[in-house]
């Protein structure tokens, strides 16, 4: 695994959290967590690329397994649709499970994924967050690393538009993330629980 392999998957994964959002959200003075993080992280990112060279690749679990995890109801919100699929290039394998649940006007909806990369370099990037230490807060909101339970986790909320996000990262190879509108964060949490992370950590 070389270096520009890793950086590759460090630079895609920060073009993901930082796309997909519209003008006025790249307005905001927030900016992710996971691009903040990136160079800071890298000497630990090039660590951990070396520790997966000397141990090989490990092949990411098939989407439909990890699917099985998905709960029918996000604390009492009805699952609308479950989805998943398993690609990659050049040595770098993703599974990922993903689900849409909502309330009958759609005030309230999540999104919840669990991704699996495998001994991919792309994780380390995805999971940027998990190798640094940040915790700020404005009058809109606040972003915050820290743990729950167990697992190494990432957070975020926006109060006006009742807007957050989590995620944790489960046997340094899966990330559940957890995103919610129309409700608050303590709801968001309550979805991540539905998750059986320890049945997740224990898939080879």
């Amino acid at each position: 695994m070389s270096n520009n392999l890793l950086y590759t998957g460090l630079l895609c994964a920060a073009l993901l959290t930082s796309c997909g959002g519209n003008k006025e959200e790249e307005k905001k003075d927030e900016e992710s967590v996971s691009a903040l993080g990136a160079v800071s992280a890298m000497k630990e990112m090039a660590e951990q690329a070396e520790e997966l060279q000397k141990n090989g690749p490990v092949e990411a679990i098939d989407f439909r397994t990890l699917k099985e995890l998905l709960p029918a109801d996000a604390d009492g919100l009805a699952r609308k649709e479950a989805n998943g699929e398993k690609n990659g290039a050049a040595g770098m394998v993703i599974s990922t499970a993903n689900a849409k649940y909502a309330n009958d006007d759609n005030s309230e909806t999540v999104e919840l994924a669990i991704v699996d990369g495998g001994g991919s370099s792309m994780l380390m990037g995805l999971a940027a967050w998990s190798m640094i230490e940040v915790d700020k807060e404005t009058e809109n909101g606040y972003e915050k690393t820290g743990k729950m339970g167990d697992y190494k986790s990432y957070e975020k909320y926006d109060n006006a538009n009742k807007e957050g996000e989590i995620a944790v990262l489960v046997a340094k190879r899966f990330i559940v993330t957890v995103k919610g509108r129309g409700m608050s964060m303590d709801k968001i949490k309550s979805v991540l629980e539905d998750v059986d992370l320890s049945k997740l950590a224990g898939l080879k």
